[in-house]
């Protein structure tokens, strides 16, 4: 059984994607609200996208779940659609320390690995 509390703070994670890099921070708040910032770079470290997702999550027993409320992509924020199902996550918590948080999303079984970081150790 996992607590909730072993999720709040911040998280990261990178992927290389072949002619370009990945990179995710998830910030969770003790309150339930979440903020997701993507990033895309090129092989040059050149920033390509940026898109920032708001939203609530929770976690019962090894179940996390997200819910995106709205979206920042190139300055411009969009409210999400309530009724779209690509709004709505749920996962498997595989592991969860208090430096490493591996999850499976239930319908597609992706597999994610974050790393816990403090905001002043923020990679992007």
């Amino acid at each position: 059984m996992y607590q909730r509390e072993q999720l709040v703070g911040v998280w990261h994670r990178s992927e290389d994607l072949g002619k370009q890099q990945f990179s995710e921070i998830a910030e969770l708040t003790e309150d339930g609200r979440f903020v997701f910032t993507f990033y895309t770079y090129n092989l040059e470290g050149k920033l390509l996208s940026q898109i920032s997702e708001f939203g609530d999550w929770g976690l019962v027993a090894d179940i996390h779940f997200t819910i995106t409320n709205s979206e920042i992509e190139h300055d411009s924020e969009y409210q999400a659609d309530r009724t779209n199902a690509d709004n709505y996550h749920a996962y498997r918590v595989l592991e969860l320390t208090t430096k490493q948080f591996t999850y499976e999303h239930i319908v597609s079984g992706d597999k994610f690995t974050l790393q816990r970081v403090s905001k002043s150790d923020n990679p992007c």
